[in-house]
């Protein structure tokens, strides 16, 4: 019999909806999110180790802290030629000869017997693997992948550091204090070696890769050619952006930035990162209790940074670095009257404030490199981050010999405040940029 056809009063079959798989996009967030977890064990240890080397070799606080010094500057100076070098060879070949780098230089700080080799192994090789896949490997994912949501993403990739720190900070002092450093430091080599092959894996380096246009773009865009001459191009980058020259990009910005995310190094890496454990020691707090507030300070900058970032994408990045760098120097001075041999009520409020401050500056910062510098801006940034870590590095030599000099972390704690609020004021002299003023080129879509 002949299927009569539909009257006009026939309901008509809806259409059945196709489940929609999420964006590619995401899983190279997490997997990048992963691995900077992994790798976060090195960037746990050095202020477990200040008081245990210490003891056994007999070495001054500030020449342990000259090698965190060197570990802290070659992190930052690395970052904007790793930028660069992801362009080259892609992310995956960086990242994973990186982790490898880093897992060497830890594993061989177990045979060392002179400060040098410490300076070499920790310091030189360590560093260097370390800043090939800084932040400048966040901002570097979440400009190629993502269009939309770029904010939010940034402080996401940016809390792993601290994830990273809550699971590896606990455990390692729990080694340290139970069976000597040597065990922790093989703790952090493996930790990293064992990210490669999820690297190697799951990362991919481009949304042309896997034929999808980036996530919140409306057109798919073709993978870039390799970039050759990688250190010429974070050279002329650094250039461009840091020295004047007729109708090209004001420099001023990068002078700004670069000034205020060097304090925000001091006051974080170089300063309670190194120096909190052994202070708080200093006045009788056991290390695995001191490295328990500073694992707790993780778990609260993961939801600043990651509400910073959903900040970043609605107000202006200017004003919210204002605001944590002045709320970060209040906390630091006030810091040396509530330090004591035990934890008690204000030293938890004092770890919960500056928690949530902790790295939140970072994604108003990478906002800020993009508005100004375009698709240099991962590079510029780099650099940025590479005057963070020279401020990261001044704060932890300087520190051990103010302990030295003075029997008290004191000085240095009411320095930082200080800094804090200089930065706060360089934050609000940065310039909104017009539209169409200078050369610099847009962000690619």
């Amino acid at each position: 019999m002949p299927e009569l056809p539909l009257r006009a009063a026939d309901p008509v079959p809806a259409p059945v909806p196709r489940r929609r798989r999420p964006h590619r996009a995401w899983s190279v967030a997490a997997v990048t999110f992963l691995t900077i977890i992994g790798a976060a064990g090195f960037a746990s240890l050095p202020g477990l180790l200040v008081d245990p080397l210490h003891r056994e070799f007999h070495w001054s606080r500030g020449t342990i802290g000259f090698a965190v010094s060197v570990n802290l500057a070659l992190y930052g100076l690395t970052a904007p030629f790793a930028a660069a070098l992801m362009d080259r060879f892609g992310i995956r070949r960086v990242v994973a000869t990186a982790l490898t780098v880093i897992a060497a230089g830890a594993g061989l700080t177990v045979f060392m017997t002179a400060a040098w080799q410490l300076v070499l192994f920790w310091g030189v090789l360590v560093g260097l693997g370390s800043g090939s896949m800084a932040l400048a490997f966040a901002a570097t994912v979440t400009g190629r992948w993502f269009t939309a949501r770029r904010g939010l993403v940034t402080g996401v990739l940016t809390a792993a550091g601290a994830s990273g720190q809550l699971i590896f900070l606990p455990a390692l002092s729990w080694i340290v204090d139970r069976h000597d450093w040597r065990p922790a430091a093989v703790t952090v080599a493996l930790a990293a070696l064992a990210v490669v092959p999820l690297v190697w894996l799951l990362l991919r380096d481009h949304p042309a890769d896997v034929g999808l246009a980036p996530y919140g773009a409306e057109e798919f865009l073709p993978k870039p050619p390799p970039q050759r001459g990688a250190a010429r191009r974070a050279v002329r980058a650094l250039v461009s952006a840091a020295l004047p020259r007729p109708g090209g990009t004001p420099t001023g910005p990068f002078w700004l930035l670069a000034g205020t995310f060097a304090i925000c190094g001091a006051t974080t890496n170089g300063l309670v990162k190194t120096h909190f454990v052994p202070a708080a020691h200093d006045h009788g707090m056991p290390i695995t209790a001191a490295a328990s507030l500073l694992a707790v300070i993780g778990i609260f900058d993961i939801a600043g940074t990651i509400a910073s970032g959903w900040f970043t994408d609605r107000f202006d990045p200017r004003r919210l670095l204002a605001v944590y760098y002045g709320l970060r120097g209040l906390s630091l001075i006030f810091l040396p009257l509530l330090l004591a041999g035990t934890v008690h009520p204000p030293m938890v409020f004092f770890i919960v404030f500056y928690g949530l401050d902790w790295v939140a500056t970072v994604p108003p910062t990478i906002a800020l490199c993009r508005e100004y510098y375009g698709e240099d801006s991962a590079i510029v940034f780099g650099w940025v981050l590479a005057a963070h870590q020279v401020g990261a590095a001044l704060i932890a030599f300087l520190g051990g010999l103010a302990r030295d000099a003075f029997g008290t972390y004191n000085p240095v704690w009411y320095a930082s405040g200080a800094l804090c609020a200089v930065a706060a004021l360089m934050a609000l002299v940065i310039r909104q940029r017009r539209a169409g003023a200078g050369e610099g080129r847009p962000a690619a879509a």
